[in-house]
């Protein structure tokens, strides 16, 4: 699927993937040049090659349709692109800060960011709130986690830009090969330089935030190396930051398009939030596909793939099935049970981020719909032109 595809509206991709899960054959996609995959667009696929990651593998990457360039491969290798047991010793390492009771400390601090940015929504009125209040608060809100100062965000959130981008085919064109890949060098090197720095200070002067917890973390004799806290913030900042500062912005947007559906929210925020966020999240799907690499033969859904083979898991597609979903266009905050694979599909991989992005959507839209129950998209949303992640580059709003 082409740059092209990436670059229509979702509804204009949503109607090409309900035509490919009608197909009953296997979907290949031959790429001019470098090997093809296999689409896999149907829940059952998706949820399948998800929990059978000893087939499935996510590495040599999971987040590239190519491997990495040699540039990037040292500091690639985050969390999402290993395999066990590699990747269960650092999920083991990492998870313990990532329990709803460790976030829980944090929580206060949330509220109080949240109160503060809509504070500034009322002095403004007008907005872009992708700008205004998406990207500070998942920014601020890892930052403060990490006990990183915000001086640092800026260059940080640039260096994190650029790891993204290397996802998609047609990001950072550079005429020159050898140029773009000194450039894509420099950004990682940038991260987990900061981080190295601040794991080194952790370590000696330990504190109340993440990295303290992370570079202490001992399970089983096992600590994170200096590499793999870098991979790991390279990670959270890149794909944390950025899912759900997207996953906010989506739900600004589709509640202003379906005001059936802001009524009953606003009228009972108690019954109804926690579906509303699940709902969003499915609607959206902020990272839309996983690749994965066939490590042997495997039937799937009666159809046989072979070693060597490498699939695609669109999420995107999967939390779109009428097989699972009904009426799976709509857009409805009371839609249970909601097997969506918004945070990835069961298995290894499913997102460890999943309860500070559901814990920060939540606070976020409790605090909008009780003190500004206005509050809406004034235009449609300039959509991130990117394959990886759908995000929402600009989304114009007002209070009232």
């Amino acid at each position: 699927m082409t740059s092209a595809f990436w670059a229509q509206s979702p509804a204009a991709r949503d109607e090409l993937f309900a035509t490919l899960r009608a197909v009953e054959e296997p979907i290949f996609c031959p790429r001019e040049g470098t090997q093809g995959f296999y689409a896999l667009t149907r829940h059952a696929q998706v949820v399948e090659a998800a929990r059978v990651s000893k087939v499935f593998s996510s590495e040599p990457t999971a987040v590239r349709l190519d491997d990495l360039p040699s540039s990037a491969k040292k500091y690639g290798g985050s969390m999402e692109s290993m395999d066990d047991p590699r990747h269960a010793r650092l999920r083991r390492i990492v998870s313990r800060s990532f329990a709803p009771r460790m976030l829980a400390r944090f929580d206060e601090a949330l509220r109080t960011r949240v109160t503060g940015l809509v504070n500034e929504l009322t002095d403004r009125r007008e907005c872009d709130f992708v700008e205004a209040v998406a990207t500070p608060l998942t920014l601020q809100t890892v930052f403060s986690m990490m006990g990183i100062p915000e001086s640092a965000g800026q260059s940080l959130r640039d260096a994190a830009d650029v790891v993204l981008a290397i996802s998609d085919s047609g990001s950072l064109d550079f005429g020159n090969p050898e140029e773009r890949e000194s450039f894509i060098k420099e950004k990682f090197a940038h991260l987990h330089g900061f981080m190295k720095e601040l794991g080194e200070v952790r370590r000696e002067r330990p504190g109340e935030d993440l990295v303290s917890a992370l570079v202490h973390a001992n399970v089983d004799g096992e600590f994170l190396t200096d590499l793999e806290l870098g991979r790991f913030f390279t990670l959270l900042i890149a794909a944390g930051v950025e899912t759900t500062r997207h996953a906010l912005s989506h739900a600004i947007h589709l509640l202003t398009e379906n005001p059936a559906q802001r009524e009953p929210l606003l009228d009972n925020l108690g019954e109804h939030l926690s579906t509303a966020v699940e709902e969003i999240v499915r609607c959206a799907t902020p990272v839309t596909w996983h690749r994965r690499n066939l490590t042997s033969d495997y039937t799937l859904a009666g159809h046989p793939y072979r070693q060597g083979d490498r699939v695609i898991l669109y999420y995107c597609s999967a939390n779109r099935d009428e097989q699972v979903f009904n009426d799976p266009h709509a857009f409805n905050i009371t839609r249970s049970p909601h097997p969506h694979v918004g945070f990835g599909g069961p298995g290894p991989h499913f997102c460890l981020g999943a309860h500070l992005a559901r814990r920060q959507m939540t606070v976020l839209l409790e605090e909008l719909c009780t003190r500004l129950p206005g509050f809406h998209a004034t235009a449609q949303p300039t959509w991130v032109k990117a394959s990886l992640v759908n995000g929402v580059e600009r989304l114009p709003c007002s209070i009232a």
